[in-house]
């Protein structure tokens, strides 16, 4: 009788927990990139960490890149609520929201990361920004830099001559196009799933990724030169649509908000990780020729990058031009800049009476 009871109970209770998991909440999240990326380890922990506050109502599923679709692919896909979550390359999207190629702009972004950061985090710009993607029916929960556009070369780079006429591989952005047209470079859009195939068959020449990205896929067994020449980090956003987004509740709305702003340290640390750790493995692996630029080499590339602003503006609109300014603002007064780009020795006198003053 007992054994007969007790057999019961397992089935109810195992039948209660499976009821509990079909009914749980599935939310799918596209990357852009393969298993092991920057991306990657960012939704592997947004999923621990949604998972875990919801209590196991939500499920999250992570399919890496090619899974479900290409980069310009998953914004449609997530506009349709076929995926609930994707990253969204700036350098894609701005082919459909031009102001999203404030992000492909060379030599806007500080040296330092952590400023960057610190800026992409509190950005005045975001209100403007939000709203160019609302228009498409997206929403960007965050904005995040995976380190470094590290470029990739069958020859030395050491000056914007060395890329006259070179096949320069690029996304579908525009101005991400013009940024390496500005050098002399011949821009050649491809998807991330042709890079390979497009240096092996010579259809390109060159790549920007980060290091990380580079080791990956990997771009250096296929490309004699490597140089860091650090003209803007990799930014990407993190997107899910407007009606997704407003048919949950409040509580869980609040939640990713939540998630996604304590995260953002966690995606600081671990890019720099990951792509320390890339570097370090293809330096160990390859024969590849490795370099960095000095400053003086790259403001000659930086004076070339300028007038693709003026580009931006034309492009992305007064809208546009106010993010673009907006970010430089915040950008030069993190540094301690005037407007000329100089050291602003009245911000340096306040930073440090600041320091110096007891709390």
């Amino acid at each position: 009788m007992f054994r007969k009871i007790g057999l019961a109970m397992v089935i109810v209770v195992a039948g209660i927990f499976s009821t509990n998991a079909a009914f749980a909440e599935k939310w799918r999240f596209a990357l852009e990139e393969v298993e092991g990326s920057v991306q990657d380890a960012y939704a592997q922990e947004f999923k621990k960490r949604i998972e875990k506050r919801s209590e196991g109502d939500i499920s999250i599923d992570i399919y890496p890149h090619g899974a479900l679709g290409t980069s310009p692919q998953l914004p449609e896909l997530v506009r349709q609520n076929a995926i609930q979550l994707a990253f969204a390359s700036p350098d894609h999207l701005a082919s459909t929201i031009p102001e999203a190629g404030v992000f492909s702009l060379h030599f806007l972004f500080s040296d330092d990361e952590e400023i960057n950061e610190q800026v992409l985090a509190t950005t005045q710009a975001r209100p403007l920004l939000e709203e160019a993607y609302q228009e498409q029916g997206l929403q960007p929960l965050s904005i995040i830099s995976e380190g470094w556009a590290v470029w990739t070369a069958n020859r030395a780079i050491e000056t914007p001559e060395d890329m006259e006429g070179f096949k320069m591989r690029t996304m579908s952005s525009p101005i991400a196009q013009e940024a390496y047209r500005a050098y002399g470079a011949v821009p050649e859009p491809l998807v991330q799933a042709e890079l390979r195939s497009g240096l092996q068959s010579g259809q390109i020449e060159g790549q920007a990724s980060t290091a990380s990205t580079i080791e990956e896929m990997n771009l250096y067994e296929r490309q004699s030169h490597l140089v860091q020449a650090r003209p803007a980090p990799v930014v990407t956003t993190l997107v899910a649509a407007q009606d997704f987004l407003a048919q949950l509740p409040e509580e869980r709305r609040a939640m990713i908000d939540d998630v996604t702003d304590d995260m953002r340290s966690f995606i600081f640390d671990r890019q720099a990780e990951l792509n320390q750790q890339r570097l370090e493995a293809i330096e160990e692996n390859s024969d590849i020729e490795m370099s960095t630029l000095t400053e003086e080499q790259r403001q000659a590339f930086r004076e070339k990058s300028l007038p693709v602003r003026d580009v931006y503006i034309e492009q992305a609109g007064e809208r546009g031009k106010k993010i673009l300014e907006t970010l430089d603002k915040e950008l030069r007064a993190a540094q301690g800049k005037d407007d000329s780009g100089n050291e602003d020795d009245s911000a340096d006198s306040t930073k440090t009476e600041a320091a110096s003053s007891p709390s």
